[in-house]
């Protein structure tokens, strides 16, 4: 039987970013997919060396810098994709790559919801203020058009309530290991893009003071890449933070475990009141106690798995002192912190492994490839009567 082949498309999204090639382009090949894979790998100066993946580059888009990719991914689209059973976009602009290509010519398209694109309109730094409620309304006016001419993929049960029929959910869960090491290591670590909005400001002053009440023994480890305004915050880095620039997933994950705490210090913003932080998500698998903000899904991870300290906000962002207060109580009490990983790691086997999400995943892009290239009511109504994912652990779609 010939291997079904898929398409993978993002210009925006890091080439190597867990949810796009760590867990959905490895469930696909271990299932037997054959995948191609266009990114923009020398916009990020990275390559991917699995044999397996067939790769294309594409330009970055960055800030206002977008119209090179968006042509580029159409001519891409416009080429490549009959050649293919499903194409996996993973970007909005790429929706619109899709129309100019002609989604006529093209085999069944699938957008990989990530986020509340119209909500994080308001974090971009790059957008001018004026622009922003106007850009907000397209891109609803886009996700509106698009839930009519491809297939949906969402990463978060929140996202459900946008579009107008139900939608498989593909949830950010992560690959659990069997034993994790003890949270020993004396160093909080953040893993994750490091911008104001994700708490890059207080980050760095909770290490200043990890170093100061510690006498120089504990500190903040950051692991991820920085934009410009973050950059200048950590070149040099201040005493008390390490930052160790991005590191593909599995040197990441390497770093996280055995750490004191692994940070999550998001700020009130709307696009993460919907989300669940993956970072916590794969703190509490390798068994590494949380503090979080106080955002609805982490608050409701932490308390779920019994795993990790929620710190209010102050102003929309987190309190340094009480991020500090927080990792020096565990730093004090081994064997708390110890029962707290254990519970975090527990409830991770339990809710939160991959595994049995990207079973789904493939099963659903093997459904697709098998249908019409149109989208039906139908089909979205027929996935959706499957168990929903929560951070319930439910399982399923």
């Amino acid at each position: 039987m010939t291997a079904r082949r898929a398409l993978v498309v993002t210009v925006v999204h890091h080439p190597l970013d867990a949810r796009i090639r760590q867990r959905q382009i490895t469930a696909l090949l271990e299932a037997g997919w054959a995948v191609t894979y266009a990114a923009p790998f020398g916009g990020y100066g990275v390559a991917d060396t699995d044999p397996r993946v067939r790769t294309i580059e594409l330009p970055r888009a960055v800030g206002r810098r977008r119209l090179a990719a968006l042509r580029a991914a159409r001519s891409l689209l416009a080429r490549e994709a009959r050649a293919h059973d499903v194409v996996l976009l993973h970007d909005p602009e790429l929706l619109v790559a899709a129309l100019l290509a002609g989604l006529r010519r093209l085999p069944p398209v699938v957008w990989d919801v990530h986020e509340d694109t119209a909500a994080s309109v308001a974090m971009k730094a790059w957008l001018p203020g004026v622009l922003r409620r106007p850009a907000a309304a397209a891109v609803r006016w886009l996700e509106r058009r698009a839930e009519r001419r491809v297939h949906l993929l969402l990463a978060e049960d929140g996202y459900r309530a946008r579009f107008a029929v139900d939608h498989p959910v593909v949830p950010n869960t992560t690959a659990v290991p069997a034993r994790p090491s003890s949270p020993e290591r004396p160093a909080a670590v953040y893993v994750g893009h490091l911008t104001g909005p994700r708490g890059v400001v207080e980050l760095v002053a909770t290490g200043r003071l990890l170093h100061e009440r510690s006498g120089g023994r504990l500190g903040v480890r950051l692991i991820g890449p920085a934009d410009a305004d973050s950059r200048a915050l950590l070149d040099p880095p201040p005493p008390g933070v390490t930052w160790h620039g991005f590191l593909p997933h599995a040197e990441a994950m390497a770093a996280l475990d055995g750490a004191l705490v692994g940070l999550s210090l998001l700020h009130d913003q709307p696009n993460y009141r919907v989300s669940r932080p993956s970072k916590v998500a794969e703190y509490l698998a390798h068994g590494v106690p949380v503090v979080t903000t106080a955002l609805p899904e982490a608050q409701l991870l932490v308390e779920r798995s019994e795993g990790g300290v929620v710190v209010p906000f102050v102003q929309g962002a987190a309190d340094p002192e009480a991020v500090a207060d927080a990792v020096l109580a565990l730093d004090a009490d081994p064997p708390g912190r110890r029962a707290m990983g254990a519970r975090g790691h527990a409830y991770a086997v339990e809710h939160l492994d991959w595994r049995r999400h990207g079973r789904d995943f493939v099963d659903h892009l093997a459904r697709l490839a098998g249908t019409g290239r149109r989208p039906t009511h139908r089909v979205s109504r027929l996935v959706a009567s499957a168990p929903r994912t929560s951070t319930t652990g439910t399982p399923g779609h």
